[in-house]
């Protein structure tokens, strides 16, 4: 069984489409095997992009962390205006999201490889993921934990967790330097908005 946080060069490819409406904008990504959520758009990562979307700046940097084919990067980017960078381990992952970038002339952003904020240089105005539960609590801590510091000053972090995936142990493992807030739940997933203490 591969895992979409590994890289799996004997993988057949299979792409296929999926396509998604937000308000009056329609949107449709290239997926394929190996990817998170690869048949269908995840509903954790609907929640916080939606959830996100009700009081975004516009005209920003914002950081995608885990982007898979690059959902919440690229819709986000296209409706508020705002420069998206998208990261992923998965080389595959990063593949598509390039392709799906493509698709939207106006987009202002790219895609690379890094595992968490190897790769990162820049700082952001905010961080957004849905972090890769099944890769383990450790990776996800470092993802949520070292977001500030790739972050301005005044800089939010988005993230969405369900709540029998530990969502309120981590928040509370988190509280110690941050302050965080729960601005959404459903369906057992609890999107969470957090600044630096």
């Amino acid at each position: 069984m591969s895992h979409y946080f590994e890289n799996d060069k004997n993988l057949k490819s299979e792409i296929k489409e999926l396509s998604y409406k937000y308000d009056s904008s329609f949107f449709a990504f290239y997926s394929d095997n190996g990817v998170f959520s690869k048949d269908y758009i995840d509903y954790g990562s609907r929640l916080l992009l939606e959830s996100y979307l009700k009081n975004a700046r516009n005209n920003i940097r914002v950081l995608d962390v885990g982007c898979g084919y690059g959902y919440l990067g690229i819709v986000i980017g296209n409706i508020t205006n705002s420069y998206v960078d998208m990261i992923d381990v998965n080389k595959r992952a990063v593949h598509l999201t390039e392709k799906n970038i493509k698709r939207y002339k106006d987009f202002k952003g790219k895609a690379f490889i890094s595992d968490a904020y190897e790769n990162i240089k820049d700082k952001y105005d905010v961080i957004i993921t849905n972090p890769p539960i099944r890769v383990g609590k450790d990776k996800v801590l470092e993802i949520l934990e070292n977001a500030f510091d790739h972050l301005n000053e005044d800089g939010e972090l988005y993230f969405v967790i369900r709540k029998d995936q530990g969502a309120l142990s981590i928040k509370k493992r988190l509280e110690s330097t941050q302050k965080i807030e729960i601005i959404d739940r459903d369906k057992g997933y609890f999107v969470f908005k957090s600044i630096k203490l």
